[in-house]
């Protein structure tokens, strides 16, 4: 945009996040200490032919995936850039993995012959399969993806790099990646090849993957997950008022001690004992009886209804202290 003679860009353009994504891993002790430790292999050429040592390499790039906590590392690799940049920050984050020693080769094999390679490898063939499972794209998915889960498939693209099967992005104005491999020679496999890399090259599953992480839409990929709610903060109200009505129950007294009055004259009427114990009938007194059918909010609010459960919590604990006198039959 021209302004008064001056090409202004949108600040979006200004903004390499993937440079301040380097900036906040150097200020973490733990990115710190794993990047410098791959930067190493990754940069040191070995002889006038080898440009580094890739097994090396690899072994500290999966050591900084492993270790480094993803709000860092996933902050480097996913890191969002101006759509249609070419350079400066797309250009950064394609340089995080180090591609030279890391994703390129002297020549470019067969992406079918490289998919053989990477499955005599049981590290390379398990964590390409967790890859293949998901980042399984799905069209008529709001996400993208099959598994709806952008976390499961950032973590499984995270996981190839330091294999065989190392992706990396691709210099293209879209979020494009692919391992290092084509599909020339494929011969008859020609369409199998296609499939294959098309899974890297045009996966909607992963590019809104890194996008909704560089966006900051998909935070919960990083942070940790809150805290269990308890009951009350998941019930609906529906549910709150039956578990009212079950402590309500609970804490009625008048069966127990229904039950316990009943129990003992049964008793006597056995022994032909005399048991001299004071039960409350609830058809005798039936405005005790109305007073306890009430709900809890009417049993807090009246004195009466508070006055008549007293006096059975009462009665209870008589019925249960006092000893029972048995009198002797007469000669």
């Amino acid at each position: 945009m021209v302004i008064n003679g001056r090409i202004w860009e949108p600040a979006l353009a200004k903004e390499n996040n993937c440079l301040n994504a380097a900036k906040a891993c150097n200020l973490n002790d733990t990115c710190k200490k794993y990047r410098s430790a791959y930067i190493s292999p990754c940069t040191s050429r070995v002889s006038t032919a080898e440009v580094c040592n890739k097994r090396k390499c690899h072994k500290a790039l999966r050591q900084f995936f492993d270790k480094v906590p993803p709000k860092h590392s996933y902050g480097m690799l996913y890191c969002s850039c101006p759509v249609g940049d070419t350079s400066a920050c797309s250009e950064r984050r394609r340089q995080t993995i180090v591609p030279a020693c890391s994703y390129e080769d002297k020549e470019k094999p067969n992406c079918l012959a490289l998919q053989a390679s990477c499955k005599s490898n049981y590290i390379c063939r398990s964590r390409l399969a967790d890859f293949f499972a998901n980042c399984q794209p799905e069209p008529r998915s709001l996400s993208g993806c099959l598994k709806e889960n952008y976390a499961d498939c950032l973590l499984s693209y995270s996981g190839l790099i330091g294999t065989v099967m190392t992706p990396n992005y691709l210099r293209s104005p879209k979020i494009s990646v692919s391992p290092f491999c084509d599909c020339s020679s494929s011969g008859n496999s020609k369409e199998e090849c296609d499939r294959f890399t098309e899974f890297f090259t045009d996966n909607v599953c992963l590019r809104n993957a890194i996008q909704a992480f560089g966006n900051g839409t998909d935070v919960s990929v990083w942070q940790p997950m809150p805290p269990v709610q308890t009951t009350t903060s998941i019930t609906t109200p529906s549910q709150r008022a039956r578990e009212r009505d079950r402590l309500s129950n609970v804490l009625e007294p008048e069966d127990s001690l229904y039950q316990f009055c009943g129990s003992l004259q049964a008793q006597k009427l056995k022994t032909n004992n005399t048991i001299d114990v004071l039960c409350v009938d609830p058809q005798i007194d039936p405005s005790s009886s109305n007073t306890i059918s009430g709900n809890s909010s009417e049993r807090q609010a009246s004195p009466s209804g508070l006055s008549s459960l007293l006096l059975l919590l009462a009665i209870s604990l008589h019925c249960t202290l006092t000893p029972i006198p048995v009198s002797t039959a007469r000669l």
